[in-house]
């Protein structure tokens, strides 16, 4: 049975590292600024290119800016890069008024001629909906997220009527647009670099060599070792109390986590469960948790037999002993998932149980669909940690104990992480586990990218499930803005999922980070990637900054 690319740091491991590992002298340039641990390489800095939230929290909220946010405390929409917005009555257009004097980063490798306009805002959205557009096809001219939602389609057009005047003009009412609008891949470019780059001949550098509106600018980037980001100073916000920021990239969990403890990190976003009661007691770090709106689950290749068939689908689910994987790999903190929302949406759907644990019915439905001695299978497990599943390879070994028991042969498979997602888009899995952590308030967020049809031709679908029936309920949801009825939508779309099973929500997870005491402004953001402009440090004499 392969060994799981990232083991957990045992007690008794982890008090020898508390023991014997030596704190270094941190580089003079670094205590200006704040070291973050991530678990691995981002696949792009442009965010529009890649739903990965390895990517989304190393680029989004440090790079750029979008028109509009979501406070993490309400839910509601709050002005970011537009000011306000007005809908016209029918929902069939919306018009930004852009915030004035918002300036680009400068870099070694573009000094900025003007503050942004409209132009940047329409060229960022027409290079995604565009095909013909000169950058749509440059660095693979896929747009997951995007596509998903159909934005290309849904889009008819965006004017500029003036400098700081941005219109989008929809082919039908979209309940969810502004939503869309406010999640991480919304990001705003720099035309004018856009052209530069053209005149240049390597318009693949725009999103290579990344430059945007956010509190951080590019400076260095070496691959699988670290990122260095300096603060924008010319920032149309609060600007950072960090001089930079570098993300320390390190897939080895118990390496990362040896580096917060000996302060070579100061923040670590997802600290296995096992780790969380004993860090907890030093007083030189703090651990946040926070009730976040996600999903962990197993999705079947509902395009190769015997996953195609719905009654085999519901067999592998039953045999799945859930109780013992909350515990043995979210240690109690995350709750049985009845539904692909968590409890916490207003679209759940209460009157849903999870799937219950019975071996002998699963073996019972094998038989009656041919498969009375089972079949042989595989489980592609991620390698890397994430709040949705934070130890993927030992949930894998855990439900091919509980496969075997009912004459199914499971093999785990896993990658490096951009190996591993590059091999999932050929479709090559039998059935993979994974998760999604919420973009935004709204349920659609949850449906489209992962079981629509385009979700399919986005490779955000990762059960490779086609329903037009089900895409169907997803747009009736669309056309009203009345919540009551989109309720009844996403109700009903829950049911349907529940009949058809591509894929079985395993667990909805709290989220935890890691900080060292000393480093204050940082918080968990239940709708997005992390956003580290707010954070600084304080010395021992220090109360706030």
């Amino acid at each position: 049975m392969p060994k799981p690319a990232i083991n957990a740091i045992a007690p008794v491991a982890l008090v020898g590292l508390l023991l014997t590992a030596c704190q270094p002298e941190m580089p003079a340039e670094v205590r200006s600024g704040l070291v973050y641990c991530s678990e691995g390489s981002p696949e792009s800095f442009n965010p529009q290119l890649i739903t990965s939230g390895t990517t989304i929290d190393a680029t989004s909220r440090q790079l750029y800016d979008r028109l509009l946010d979501i406070d993490p405390e309400t839910g509601e929409f709050v002005p970011a890069l537009a000011t306000h917005w007005e809908r016209r009555e029918d929902g069939l257009s919306y018009t930004f008024y852009l915030r004035p004097e918002v300036q680009f980063h400068q870099t070694d490798y573009f000094t900025p001629s003007r503050a942004l306009n409209s132009a940047d805002v329409r060229f960022s959205f027409e290079r995604v909906m565009q095909q013909d557009h000169p950058y749509h096809a440059v660095n693979g001219g896929e747009y997951p997220y995007f596509q998903t939602v159909d934005w290309g389609n849904r889009v008819t057009r965006i004017a500029t009527p003036t400098a700081d005047q941005v219109v989008f003009y929809l082919r039908q009412r979209d309940s969810s647009f502004l939503s869309n609008l406010a999640t991480d891949f919304a990001v705003i470019h720099s035309a004018e670099y856009a052209q530069q780059l053209l005149e240049q001949n390597q318009p693949q550098r725009l999103d290579t060599h990344p430059i945007g509106t956010g509190p951080f600018k590019f400076r260095e980037y070496r691959k699988d070792v670290f990122i260095r980001y300096y603060r924008h100073n010319n920032y149309w916000g609060v600007p950072s109390q960090l001089e930079q920021l570098v993300i320390d990239i390190e897939p080895n969990n118990a390496k990362r986590m040896a580096r917060l403890l000996t302060h070579e990190c100061d923040i670590t976003a997802y600290p296995r469960m096992a780790e969380l009661e004993l860090i907890s007691k030093r007083e030189d770090i703090r651990v946040q948790q926070q009730t976040s709106m996600n999903v962990g689950f197993w999705a079947f290749n509902t395009s190769r037999a015997p996953f195609d068939d719905a009654q085999v689908r519901r067999a592998l689910a039953m045999a799945i002993n859930r109780d013992a994987i909350l515990q043995a790999v979210y240690f109690g903190q995350a709750e049985a998932a009845s539904t692909l929302l968590p409890p916490t949406s207003w679209g759940h759907n209460p009157t849903l149980v999870a799937e219950r644990y019975d071996p002998d019915a699963a073996r019972q439905l094998l038989s009656e669909a041919g498969y009375p001695y089972g079949f042989t299978m595989t489980i592609w497990a991620m390698p890397i940690q994430r709040l949705y599943n934070p130890n993927a390879p030992r949930m894998a070994e855990m439900m091919q104990a509980d496969l075997a028991r009912i004459g199914v042969r499971a093999t785990i498979i896993t990658l490096e992480w951009n190996a591993f997602r590059r091999q999932l888009r050929l479709g090559e899995h039998d059935s993979v586990l994974l998760g999604w952590n919420a973009d935004n308030t709204d349920p659609d967020n949850f449906f489209r990218p992962l079981l629509s049809c385009n979700g399919v031709n986005s490779g955000t679908n990762r059960a490779l499930w086609c329903d037009p029936a089900f895409d169907a309920l997803l747009a009736q949801a669309l056309l009203t803005d009345d919540q009551a009825i989109r309720r009844s939508y996403y109700w009903a779309a829950q049911q349907y999922l529940a009949e058809h099973l591509p894929l079985l929500p395993l667990a909805h997870a709290k989220r935890f980070q890691a900080v060292n005491a000393n480093i204050g402004g940082i918080t968990i953001n239940p709708y997005g990637g992390i956003d580290l402009s707010k954070a600084y440090k304080q010395t021992a004499d220090e109360d706030t900054p």
